[in-house]
């Protein structure tokens, strides 16, 4: 079997240099899909951009997403005719964009596609995540069909949470890509 191209979907303004996304690109070797515009995200010009990413791939792909990245693999994989080259999903953290005081700061995000996602898909969320609720990420994680995995106190599992290089994450990856 074809090992997959690991492509990271980071958030609104992208991932630091200590976040794990970044730590995961250097380390293993993982492509981050660059945005045009980090600052002031457009859902159509993001999904256009990831649509490339997808297409351009030699093999199959597995989608890394953290925050805003979560909600742009549901709006994408919702009007994507290449979804079959998808072959999982673990969403990191997804951030709350039909909450008020997001929506405001990220406008054109909401609502939230909540439609079956056609690949495999595990959402991992902290309970004390300041910008989603861990109530609403289960709702997520059910309406998406994926798996929910609690990592219990952790933020926003960004770099401010302290996670290095999160070598659980990266197993619980393994694992997402094993159950097939």
């Amino acid at each position: 079997m074809t090992s997959p191209a690991i492509l990271l979907l980071p958030g609104w303004q992208n991932s630091d240099a200590s976040h794990w996304q970044s730590r995961w690109q250097a380390v293993h070797g993982d492509r981050r899909v660059e945005q045009h515009e980090w600052m002031r995200p457009l859902r159509g010009d993001w999904s256009a951009r990831l649509e490339e990413e997808v297409l351009a791939a030699t093999s199959p792909v597995v989608l890394v997403a953290h925050s805003l990245g979560c909600i742009l693999v549901a709006a994408w994989a919702a009007h994507s005719r290449n979804t079959r080259k998808v072959r999982a999903a673990l969403l990191v953290a997804p951030g709350d964009l039909e909450r008020e005081d997001l929506r405001q700061m990220i406008p054109g995000w909401a609502p939230i596609t909540r439609q079956r996602l056609p690949f495999r898909a595990l959402v991992i969320a902290a309970t004390d995540d300041p910008y989603c609720s861990a109530e609403r990420s289960r709702d997520m994680a059910r309406d998406w069909g994926a798996r929910y995995h609690d990592t219990g106190p952790g933020g926003h599992l960004n770099g401010e949470s302290g996670l290095g290089d999160w070598p659980e994450g990266r197993q619980l990856l393994n694992e997402l890509l094993k159950d097939e």
